[in-house]
């Protein structure tokens, strides 16, 4: 027969019942994990008893606790009915291949899940993104997915209702994780969601009070960064991400520049982390390791951003050009100086030299190398003499910038630097004579 769920199991005294209130509760529930995890090691003893033990005493002792343990069982049954708990549960057995690839192929099981984007309960959204990414993680199903969420219109709604609205920082990152995954599998998703806001015009009214409000993915993003930004490192490497695959189409791109709010506020934003924020004068260099990720992302945004300037002229981001060259060389500085070796190696390094390739971090080290050499480089190509002249005084052009700059970006970028030093011999000649004393592959084509 059907049961009422039995309630939480019953405290031993006031010290308990505080627990229950903070770290020992399990997400919004009045579980206990404490009881919980005792329970599930007082099943597993069970399943594998010790060898040896006989006699009827102790028979009749364990028939006694398999009566208690039942009882406890029953109750650990009565907890997956919670909403929360049970999507958590799926998703833990979710990370076993073959289960996963049985909850994906059953549509009923997906369309479920998917509802449950439209709770108001965060630790159940939570575990439903994670859920979620855990599927879109797994290669042989993630197209099941991803056709399931393209098919399932609320799902973008849900998604950047939480982007913009919650609080919960552990919420938005993993939500965020979800829309990264999502774009990096299918660009035509995408292209959809960044669409699916360019249905209603930028400052268009809604008419009707009462009709579903028109997300749009850029705005919702970066309310998202926000809230993690000073928080979650991780998070807020995910969100720049998300802002920088939107970047790699078109649309992407306008749906950023082509509304003068959107376009402003992603500047402000992004040009604020990188300035004032990310690899200042006074962080050591090796601080560059933990921030080479989202640095490339944010640089790749803003450098996206800077080449629609010209046609897009609400944009206010021309007094942003000399504490962004400022940045940009201060991160090429700190990169040279992290990829230097010791002078003077340890003894146990000389004793046994280990050849290995390139790690991870040389991957991103390098991608942000990229990056900021091409960002620069454009840079310097819409400097006018009043930028440079404006540049030397305040020192972000000095000459040993200059050249630090020049080491990074010659020879690939040598007609960005010829034009840049043209532009810096009509305001002090001595310096331009200096910098290509320097680099005499400048001075060569000037």
């Amino acid at each position: 027969m059907d049961r009422n769920p039995s309630p939480p199991p019953p405290s031993c005294g006031p010290e308990d019942e505080e627990d229950l209130g903070g770290g020992d509760r399990i997400g919004s529930t009045v579980y206990s994990k404490h009881w919980l995890f005792g329970v599930l090691s007082g099943l597993i003893q069970i399943v594998t008893p010790e060898s040896g033990t006989s006699g009827s005493a102790d028979e009749e002792e364990q028939a006694d606790l398999a009566e208690e343990m039942e009882n406890e069982i029953c109750r650990v049954w009565d907890m997956s009915m919670d909403e929360e708990i049970c999507v958590g549960i799926l998703g833990n057995m979710a990370c076993f291949r073959e289960i996963c690839e049985s909850i994906s192929k059953n549509e009923d099981h997906g369309q479920v899940l998917l509802q449950c984007l439209c709770d108001s309960d965060p630790p159940t959204l939570l575990e439903t993104c994670r859920l979620l990414l855990t599927c879109l993680s797994q290669t042989e199903v993630a197209s099941v997915w991803v056709r399931r969420i393209r098919e399932h219109p609320s799902v973008y709604a849900n998604v950047c209702f939480i982007m913009s609205s919650s609080t919960n920082v552990d919420l938005l990152v993993k939500v965020g994780e979800v829309v990264d995954k999502l774009f990096d599998l299918d660009e035509k998703l995408m292209l959809e969601w960044i669409r699916k806001g360019a249905t209603r015009l930028p400052g268009q009214p809604q008419e009707d009070s009462e009709e579903q409000p028109v997300f749009s993915i850029v705005p919702c993003v970066l309310e998202a960064a926000k809230q993690v930004r000073s928080e979650n490192l991780e998070g807020l490497d995910v969100y720049m991400r998300i802002l920088q695959l939107l970047t790699t189409v078109d649309d992407g791109v306008q749906a950023i520049v082509q509304c003068p709010d959107t376009g402003n506020d992603t500047w402000r934003l992004l040009f604020d982390l990188v300035c004032h924020e990310f690899c200042q004068p006074d962080d050591p260099p090796v601080t560059l390791q933990e921030q080479k990720t989202v640095l490339a992302s944010v640089f790749s945004v803003l450098s996206a951003i800077s080449a629609s300037r010209a046609e897009q002229e609400h944009l206010k981001i021309e007094e942003g050009d000399l504490p962004l060259i400022d940045s940009l060389i201060r991160v090429l500085q700190n990169m040279e100086h992290c990829q230097k070796k010791p002078e003077n190696p340890s003894e146990s390094d000389t004793e046994e030299p280990t050849i290995c390739g390139p790690t991870q971090d040389d991957f991103h080290m390098k991608i942000l190398k990229d990056i900021s050499c091409e960002f620069l480089s454009n840079i310097f190509q819409v400097l006018t003499k009043e930028k440079v002249a404006q540049g030397l005084k305040e020192g972000q052009l000095s000459k040993q910038k200059c050249s630090c700059a020049f080491q990074s970006l010659l020879p690939l970028y040598g007609p960005a630097v010829e034009d840049f030093v043209k532009v810096v011999r009509e305001v002090d000649e001595a310096l331009a004579d200096d910098l290509e004393d320097s680099f005499p592959s400048v001075k060569a084509q000037t």
